[in-house]
């Protein structure tokens, strides 16, 4: 059926559809998104126009890739009920044709938008994330320091007897710059002796390279220095996989980045979940395109009412929530990365052919 004139023709439609769709989101999201960014960043110093619509437009991947399970929910109901009001369907099954054989150019569109979605629009939103925070760095570091409190610390290396808690604002190079660093270090007995306060903090073969640094300590006045090396024994491998965040690792990239984390005893759960949450993304665009046939279909036959419709994209949205939150528990190691990501998806694969079957075959 999905190679036959029929199949194409279907196939067709759902296509020209979710570009439709694409676009429609595409428009929507990067007015809402520049208009957030230049309420939120316009006081900035380094902040222009211009920039703020370079920032949004490297940020849109990241946002599409969030959007594409609810773009192929609507794409499925709107392309089915567009076919079920021009009898096309009805036409079908008169024709001896099933509703799995005419949904397998809707399903294999679905699952090749999933493809798609792990493939291309991943890469770019990673990459766009992170020219993003090298945007809003350029402009933060045009701005003049306003406060003094710490920055929530990240690291912890103990060389010897020096024992530091480092902290930044912002990270660069996956995380062998920070920008405005704190560095507090303690002594043998946990008190603190020495703040430095470092416009940047660059990861060096064994040591950190401070620029701009501001020392403090218990009761001296503080002096400032142009440069400064501090002993380190982190490797930049280690501090890479330890502050890189998942969103912004491409998905080709993720299984190299769990091995080497795993090899430095970092934690890898955040990184699995996202792995395998990419990997499942085609199938769980194929349950949404199942869920949007539970309603879709009947719909124009049986002339339910709009709260079927409703009901559709309501059961899409939990199923969303549902997937987002069970992510949540795989990132931070509370269940496995795989059932995190996996069994949402089957769950409502399993729901949707359920049901599709007891409508259409008894």
């Amino acid at each position: 059926m999905i190679f036959g004139t029929l199949g194409r023709y279907f196939f067709r439609r759902y296509l020209a559809i979710t570009i439709w769709f694409f676009l429609g989101i595409i428009s929507i999201v990067y007015l809402i998104d520049f208009s957030e960014t230049a309420g939120r960043m316009s006081g900035l110093p380094g902040y222009t126009v211009a920039g703020g619509l370079l920032m949004t437009a490297v940020r849109l991947p990241l946002i599409i890739q969030q959007t594409v399970p609810f773009i192929a929910l609507f794409v499925g109901m709107t392309v089915l009920i567009g076919l079920n009001r021009r009898y096309e369907l009805v036409v079908a099954r008169a024709a001896g044709i099933s509703v799995w054989q005419f949904m397998s150019p809707f399903i294999a569109g679905a699952f090749l938008l999933g493809i798609l979605t792990m493939t291309v629009i991943n890469p770019l939103a990673a990459w766009g994330q992170r020219q993003a925070a090298l945007v809003e760095t350029d402009w933060r570091g045009q701005e003049k320091a306003t406060s003094n409190k710490p920055q929530v610390p990240w690291l912890r290396q103990i060389s010897g007897q020096d024992d530091v808690i480092i902290g930044a604002r912002t990270i660069q190079e996956n995380g062998t710059l920070l920008i405005d660093a704190v560095l507090i270090h303690f002594d043998s007995a946990g008190r603190v002796i020495l703040r430095q306060d470092a416009a940047s903090a660059k990861l060096e073969d064994g040591y950190w390279l401070l620029k701009n640094i501001t020392e403090r300590r218990p009761g001296e006045i503080a002096v400032r220095k142009d440069t400064l090396q501090l002993r380190t024994n982190l490797k930049q491998d280690f501090v890479q996989e330890r502050l890189t965040a998942p969103e912004t690792v491409a998905f080709f990239d993720l299984s190299n980045r769990i091995a080497i984390a795993k090899s430095f005893g970092v934690p890898t759960k955040a990184l699995e979940t996202q792995f395998h949450s990419l990997l499942s993304q085609p199938l769980l665009l194929v349950a949404m395109t199942l869920i949007a046939a539970t309603v879709s279909l009947k719909f124009s036959r049986f002339n339910q009412s709009r709260s079927v419709i409703l009901g559709g994209i309501l059961s899409g949205f939990v199923l969303y929530v549902v997937n987002v939150l069970v992510k949540a528990f795989g990132s931070s190691g509370v269940v496995p990365p795989f059932v995190a990501a996996w069994i949402p998806v089957v769950v409502a694969l399993a729901l949707g052919a359920t049901i599709l079957l007891h409508q259409e075959d008894g």
